[in-house]
């Protein structure tokens, strides 16, 4: 496990990083690092429980954090798969509400702890960091919206296409080729498909010469037909 310790990491200079913190001065972002704490996880060790309340918001310095939620026939169903400088909790911590999902280490992951009354010091004397933290959660919005849209309007063909184009990068050489950032079976549940509809899909693709899928490695061979495909 990779211990946050170990890796001497600037804390002020990593919450300025953020797009929340980024208008501060390093004289206002102080006092936040100095009561920021940075922890270790395991991979799979629990950071926090459904139904928890935040004392605070985090954000990954390294490796990933899912969040996610029993369903009542007891499935795992992801909600978001985040990886380092992305925050997330804020807007449990502020609602002062249970948390509707939990938070687990997909990988060794190290996170740093915010503390939510420095936050609300800031909120209070600070219009433009109020202004950032509300446009980022806006956009956290705004994306499970277009999460639901997908799930209700799309076939399940058409999602799984649509996950390997955002995850795509086009090299200098003009080979598509990639990792998949986390394990299929968390990526099936991210889209709102079984492991088992997940693999028929790359099956059906690959057997198209569409795309090849070698483990967790994915080379897309035609991205206009790769983006035609189950319209």
């Amino acid at each position: 496990m990779p211990e946050c310790r170990k890796i001497r990491h600037d804390v002020g200079a990593t919450l300025l990083q953020l797009p929340m913190f980024s208008e501060l001065s390093a004289e206002h972002i102080a006092p936040i690092a100095a009561e920021t704490r940075e922890r270790s996880l395991a991979r799979g060790e629990i950071l926090f429980q459904r139904r928890d309340l935040l004392t605070g918001f985090y954000v990954i310095l390294s490796g990933q954090i899912k969040l996610a939620f029993a369903s009542a026939q007891g499935n795992e169903k992801v909600v978001e798969v985040l990886g380092p400088l992305q925050s997330f909790g804020e807007a449990v911590m502020l609602m002062e509400r249970p948390c509707p999902v939990f938070a687990q280490a997909v990988v060794p992951t190290c996170v740093l702890h915010i503390p939510k009354m420095r936050v609300l010091e800031l909120l209070r004397s600070d219009a433009s960091f109020a202004q950032s933290m509300l446009a980022g959660m806006a956009m956290r919005l705004h994306s499970l919206i277009q999460d639901v849209e997908s799930y209700s309007l799309r076939s399940s063909t058409q999602r799984v296409i649509g996950y390997l184009l955002q995850n795509s990068i086009l090299d200098e050489i003009g080979v598509i080729e990639f990792v998949l950032p986390t394990s299929k079976q968390v990526i099936a549940s991210r889209l709102n498909l079984t492991p088992e509809t997940l693999s028929r899909i790359f099956h059906e693709l690959s057997e198209r010469k569409l795309i090849e899928v070698h483990g967790r490695s994915v080379m897309i061979n035609d991205m206009a037909k790769l983006r035609e495909f189950d319209q």
